[in-house]
């Protein structure tokens, strides 16, 4: 999951990004690590406090039913996600 920051979109633009992020996670971690899929969102799940809810995120890209989403800042952010995936998913 990322969001894009700076400018760029996640059209023709942000293909070339994907490709290189994948190229960078690749460099720095190893080809091994290459993510097979980059998913572009808006906003992360976080709770009040701040913290990124891996959790969900993880449920969301298993195709899992997401959990309790009562602790998040802004409950929307998985529907936002859970839309965006489905729409990869179609294409």
């Amino acid at each position: 999951f990322v969001i894009l920051r700076g400018g760029i979109d996640d059209s023709a633009s942000g293909e070339a990004a994907l490709k290189e992020l994948r190229e960078h996670v690749s460099h720095e971690i190893g080809p091994i690590a290459k993510p097979r899929q980059i998913m572009v969102v808006p906003e992360l799940p976080k709770t009040r406090s701040g913290k990124i809810m891996r959790r969900l995120l993880r449920d969301v890209a298993e195709n899992r039913e997401v959990g309790d989403v009562t602790t998040l800042a802004d409950s929307s952010v998985m529907s936002l996600i859970s839309k965006g995936l489905n729409k990869s998913s179609d294409d």
